[in-house]
């Protein structure tokens, strides 16, 4: 006798009976005889009785085939079995859409989802492919039924879904230290230490692309300075021994020699020992120009996941002080400065220039001459953005000025804004950890279903309690994420979980990943906390102070129980302000379809993204700062500022600087500048007109279009989705 059924989606519910006689019935009412209701009875008994006692829904519908095709009604059994092609083909219908959209390039939000990603390659279908016919796996097989209906009402969406079979992890900041000292083995060849600065280069580009093709999300190096800094070293050595085979003298005790700082300088007056030491300064500075050029062009023109895609890599420096750390970062700037190719700018890596009070940002500071060129780089070139180790959430109780190792102590961040340093299970650090999953909110969806509570302070508890559900239902499903990927097997990232992950040497190949990945992150993001605020009180948090204290609240809040959850699962989880794409949009649908349009709340394209003031709201620098910088210490899974800045900012370095004060002022941990950049591909002529289709010197239309989509460059929009374009169209100027 039947007992349970198991569904289509994997689910097992009780058997009820009820639905085989519908089925019969409306199989019937197709016919010119009609029901017959003892026919109908005496099939469902049967069917119920002969049955196993836990059955799938095909083998039900198969028996009730046989049973039709047995009776005198055989007319039935053919419309039943009709009815059954037509549901099957409508379940695939939407696949076989998706499909030819994909096939025939259209311009969608599915293949514009990542803007970094050109979907109309070859490479780039079969990743589409992939990712769209994976997603409905997880979706039957690994979600629980509440995640999956939560997911369907739009409060919830779990990023990189497609990837949730693979138990792939989100990013990692690599301890690129490791791989120049030992080599690097990647699962298909090793190579040897780096002994000169060009080695280290290339190294620092194999580790990045091979990890992206072991993960879901991005790479970055967490002291990109430090790292090099002793190839620079080896290679002025180098040049000294190579000239002691032109001139055979012996200049070993220059092996040793102090060099205040690596500038190249003209050898005419020089003499003797001074001669032969700036020629080698001079040989050295060339060396490393071409190996930061090198890092750059291959960090932009070497393809991963497949082919399709250039790394999603950031590097973070700044407070190297010594000579040869110094000489990286000038030769890193000046070649971004200097552009890729004939002067194209370069996409990444995401450059993050480290901000710190005795180091690297006021005039008395050593590395206060690179600030300002680094100031003056991003005013051109977007690049670096800037992270705030002074702020008080960044600081590291075991930082020390005269360490040479202090970088073990600093805070790094991947550039779209991701951050990783608090940590339960092992050392304070961002190095050799990452973001394992996170999830994503929409508190919209959650406000517009409280609007029609008359009371303020009854609507916003009705708020808190459905926030509070959604929130346990996002942390249990990381938890279950958690769970899934802890039983994947070392061998299963080569590169990952040999060198990269701290801990990971303890690791033997068929050893789960589960012991050092328990020093990851989950995080828990939000978006449309402006649409929200509206939703609550008729205003959002940047024109009205009691919308701020209620948006403060929210997200200490999430803050709260984000803590309650570390210890209820023992995870590290953390609240993320989240980098939205494609989701800043698909949020906006589905709400807009269910609710209509509400003033200031549906009527765009997009949600706001995390705790932003919205982009289309008027108001100066100071006051943006003002307003977001509270939630940069409650959204410790990563957060950044964003200004956006008129005119030519290359005449302009100093607005980059004033962004940077902003930061110290009020305490941000991570910030940005976004201004305009043209750029004819026919000629090279630049422009920061807000927009350009044809070039005034040359009359070309081949127009480079640089913009920040959510914390990355892409050189043109053509691969942006429709509501990221809505929302750059809206984007309004801070003065």
């Amino acid at each position: 006798m039947i007992q349970t059924i198991v569904k289509r989606d994997g689910r097992i519910v009780g058997f009820n009976e009820e639905k085989i006689r519908t089925a019969i019935r409306k199989a019937m009412l197709h016919t010119e005889t009609g029901e017959d209701a003892a026919l109908v009875r005496s099939i469902t008994d049967y069917i119920a009785c002969r049955g196993s006692a836990q059955m799938t829904v095909e083998e039900i519908q198969d028996m009730v085939e046989v049973e039709l095709m047995k009776s005198p009604r055989k007319e039935v059994a053919k419309k039943y079995i009709a009815y059954r092609d037509q549901r099957s083909i409508a379940r695939k219908a939407k696949t076989r859409d998706i499909f030819l959209e994909i096939i025939e390039t259209k311009s969608n939000d599915i293949t514009r989802e990542n803007a970094n990603m050109n979907a109309d390659t070859p490479a780039g279908m079969m990743m589409k492919f992939a990712s769209e016919t994976t997603k409905p796996f997880v979706d039957d097989y690994l979600l629980t039924p509440e995640v999956k209906e939560a997911v369907r009402l739009n409060y919830l969406h779990i990023h990189d879904k497609d990837y949730y079979p693979t138990k792939s992890l989100t990013c990692v900041q690599h301890p690129l230290d490791k791989i120049l000292r030992h080599g690097i083995n990647a699962g298909h060849g090793e190579s040897r230490p780096a002994k000169r600065i060009e080695t280290a280069s290339m190294l620092a580009c194999i580790s990045l692309e091979t990890a992206q093709n072991e993960m879901h999300g991005g790479q970055s190096i967490p002291a990109f300075d430090f790292y090099l800094a002793p190839y620079v070293r080896r290679s002025f050595v180098e040049e000294l021994k190579a000239l002691e085979q032109i001139s055979g003298e012996n200049y070993g005790h220059l092996y040793e020699h102090a060099v205040e700082d690596y500038l190249a300088r003209e050898l005419e007056g020089l003499k003797g020992e001074e001669r032969i030491i700036q020629h080698a300064v001079n040989r050295t500075v060339c060396r490393v120009h071409q190996s930061m050029e090198a890092f750059i062009h291959n960090m932009n023109t070497i393809h991963s996941r497949g082919g399709n895609q250039v790394v999603f890599s950031s590097i973070n420096y700044g407070t190297d002080t010594s000579a040869e750390g110094r000489c990286v970062m000038r030769e890193l700037l000046t070649s971004t400065n200097e552009g890729v190719g004939n002067g194209v700018t370069a996409i990444f890596p995401i450059q993050i220039w480290k901000k710190k009070r005795g180091v690297s940002y006021l005039p008395e500071d050593r590395n206060y001459d690179l600030y300002k060129l680094a100031c003056k780089v991003s005013a051109r070139r977007f690049f670096p953005n800037f992270l705030n180790l002074d702020a008080t959430f960044n600081r590291h109780e075991l930082w020390d000025a005269n360490d040479p190792q202090r970088y073990n102590h600093e805070v790094a961040t991947m550039g779209c804004r991701t951050r990783v340093f608090e940590n339960r299970f092992g050392k304070k650090t961002s190095i050799g950890r990452g973001n394992l999953s996170f999830s994503t909110l929409n508190l919209v969806r959650i406000a517009i279903e409280c609007m029609k509570i008359d009371r303020t302070q009854e609507r916003i508890d009705a708020f808190f309690k459905k926030l509070d559900e959604i929130m346990d239902m996002a942390a249990l499903q990381l938890h279950k994420r958690f769970e899934f990927q802890k039983t994947a097997l070392v061998k299963q990232f080569p590169l990952l979980m040999s060198t990269l992950w701290d801990g990971c040497e303890q690791l033997h190949p068929d050893d789960t990943i589960e012991k050092v990945i328990r020093q990851g992150t989950l995080g828990i993001g939000f978006i449309g906390l402006a649409e929200a605020l509206v939703a609550l009180t008729g205003q959002h948090h940047g024109e009205d102070e009691a919308a701020q204290q209620l948006g403060l609240s929210i997200v200490t809040r999430m803050r709260n129980r984000v803590a309650e959850y570390s210890d209820m699962y023992a995870h590290n989880y953390s609240v993320l302000a989240t980098p939205a794409e494609g989701l800043a949009g698909r949020f906006t649908r589905q709400d807009k379809k269910t609710f209509g349009i509400l003033p200031g709340i549906t009527d765009r394209d997009y949600y706001t993204n995390s705790n932003h003031v919205p982009v289309y709201y008027k108001c100066s620098a100071h006051q943006k700062a003002k307003v977001e910088a509270p939630y940069h210490d409650l959204t410790r899974g990563g957060h950044i500022f964003y200004v956006e800045i008129d005119g030519d900012a290359t005449h302009n370095p100093e607005a980059i600087m004033t962004v940077v004060d902003l930061m110290d002022k009020y305490d941000m941990g991570y910030a940005s500048v976004n201004h305009n950049r043209n750029r004819c591909m026919d000629c090279g002529y630049e422009n920061a007109a807000s927009q350009i289709n044809q070039c005034p010197q040359c009359g070309s239309n081949h127009i480079d279009r640089l913009q920040r989509i959510t914390g990355y460059l892409v050189g043109t929009t053509d691969r942006w989705n429709n509501a990221k374009l809505a929302e750059l169209n809206d984007r309004t100027v801070h003065e």
